[in-house]
């Protein structure tokens, strides 16, 4: 099974993937983790990705596609995986997409957690007391959420147009989103 998780910044992906790869046994994927370990091991890229982060813009697609790619051909990943926070924009899609294509991997479904800035907002501000994230600032919020729009909203239809996005009202609880979303799987 492999699973993508779209959505805004807070909307809950990143809590549901976890829970769904514990159920499923699949690896998380998720770039924000990621990035952050490159941050702070202080490689090359956690480097210059701590920067962009830090104002809540997002790292380049050619650093992120190689992250990823590295990661999806580890050997946990050989039957199925679920990623969260990529991709985020067209450009990654589509690589995404030609690194299924180049292995035989088959896409099964794309979750697309709505939510309304208002309500995410609120979340990032109550998970920056809880976890102290530089990211989850309100300018740095506001520069994502611009972002998020820009660049990764487009993403939506471009999944649905291939059949496989399945939508989610991420407002709901916790649990009431993982009973909607994931009691068939």
């Amino acid at each position: 099974m492999i699973l993508i998780f779209l959505g805004p910044p807070g909307s809950g992906k990143g809590t549901q993937a976890k829970m769904l790869a514990e159920k499923k046994g699949l690896p998380h994927i998720s770039l924000g983790d990621i990035l952050r370990e490159e941050v702070r091991i202080g490689t090359e890229i956690g480097r210059k990705a701590k920067v962009l982060m830090d104002a809540g813009k997002l790292v380049p697609d050619e650093l992120t596609i190689e992250l990823t790619r590295r990661r999806i051909n580890q050997p946990d990943c050989r039957n199925g995986f679920i990623i969260d926070g990529f991709p985020r924009s067209m450009a990654q899609a589509e690589a995404l997409t030609a690194m299924f294509a180049a292995q035989k991997l088959n896409l099964d479904k794309v979750i697309y957690f709505r939510l309304s800035e208002t309500e995410a907002v609120k979340r990032l501000l109550s998970r920056a007391g809880i976890e102290g994230r530089a990211d989850d600032n309100e300018a740095a919020i506001k520069t994502r959420f611009e972002v998020y729009e820009k660049a990764t909203r487009p993403l939506i239809d471009y999944y649905q147009q291939t059949g496989k996005l399945f939508e989610i009202d991420a407002a709901q609880t916790i649990e009431q989103v993982f009973q909607s979303a994931f009691s068939g799987l």
